[in-house]
This record gives C-alpha cells, sequence and structure tokens, in this order.
C-alpha cells in the first residue's frame, strides 16, 4: 500500500470524526443535521474506500451501505411520522445513516443504527428522569431530543471497530 494512499484514508477518518463531532454539537443546539456537514461526511467515506482501493469494502458494497442505511431509515421515519402524526425523525437522519452505510456497509451500518437507537434510548430515559425530577411527571411518549447523536455514537464506535484496524495492519517503517 502506497504511504500516500494510507494517509488520505487516515485523513479521511480522522476528518469524518471531527464533522461527526460538529454535527452532534450543532444537532443538540438545533435539532438539525445540516447536509454541509452530512455530504462532506459521505464524501469523504467514499475517498477513504477508494484511497484503500477498495479492499474494505469494494465499490458495490458501498453503494449498497449507502443506499440501506438510507433506505431503512426513510422506512422507519415514514411509518413514525404517520402513526405521531409529527416529524418523528428528520432527514438529516436519514441521510446521515445514508452516508454512514458508505462507509460501513450493510451489515455495520446495520449495527450502527442498533448501537445508536440503544444510545438514544439511553438519552431519552436521562432527559425524560431529569424532567420527571423537575415537574414530578413522567412522559417518555412525547419526548423531543435529537436523534443524530446516538446515531453518531453508533457510528463511531462501529467506525472505530471495523475501520480503525485498518491502519493498524500496515508497516510504515
Amino acid at each position: 500500500m502506497d504511504f500516500v494512499l494510507l494517509m488520505i484514508a487516515f485523513f479521511s477518518f480522522l476528518i469524518a470524526l471531527v464533522l461527526l463531532a460538529t454535527l452532534v454539537v450543532i444537532d443538540f443546539k438545533t435539532m438539525l443535521l445540516p447536509n454541509r456537514y452530512v455530504f462532506p461526511f459521505a464524501a469523504l467515506g467514499i475517498i477513504f474506500h477508494a484511497s484503500l482501493q477498495f479492499s474494505v469494502l469494494d465499490p458495490l458494497s458501498i453503494l449498497l451501505g449507502g443506499l440501506f442505511g438510507y433506505g431503512i431509515l426513510w422506512i422507519i421515519r415514514f411509518f413514525g411520522n404517520m402513526y405521531y402524526k409529527t416529524e418523528s425523525l428528520g432527514l438529516g437522519d436519514v441521510k446521515l445513516l445514508g452516508a454512514a452505510g458508505l462507509w460501513l456497509g450493510m451489515a455495520d451500518v446495520t449495527v450502527a443504527m442498533t448501537v445508536g437507537a440503544m444510545a438514544g434510548l439511553v438519552h431519552g430515559l436521562i432527559v425524560a428522569y431529569l424532567h420527571f425530577k423537575k415537574t414530578g411527571e413522567f412522559n417518555i411518549h412525547r419526548l423531543k431530543i435529537p436523534a443524530g447523536p446516538g446515531f453518531i455514537i453508533g457510528i463511531v464506535l462501529v467506525m472505530f471497530a471495523q475501520l480503525f484496524p485498518v491502519f493498524l495492519r500496515y508497516n510504515l517503517s
């Protein structure tokens, strides 16, 4: 593996982590995941895999991962919106999981989604408990919290578990 290509992959990974951290902060403040951060995260996933000469995921797996991450969350959003008769997930969350699929592929984006949903559940229970302590009422049914930070926890954990070890395989001497 060419050292320059490996460094491109490494810096793509680092910049992606910075973008994800930025998205967490923005989502907590505004409950939005702006395209100007989600789309570069997606592009960096493609750059990451291309610079590693598609040794982790082939182009078809990247494409299917993106479609799967986007598609599954879009379906969940569609039915959630029908059930709650309001926006249950934003399109930013849908696009974020589509972008994550470009990094992780179908199987690992599913793991990231699941871990992220669990992180979101824990976050929601903490917020509901703090609300209960403050007001004396416990209602988790209409709790409004951003979904992005939970999903990003799942994405980052899977990125570190599945993608970071790629750098440890290469002897840089």
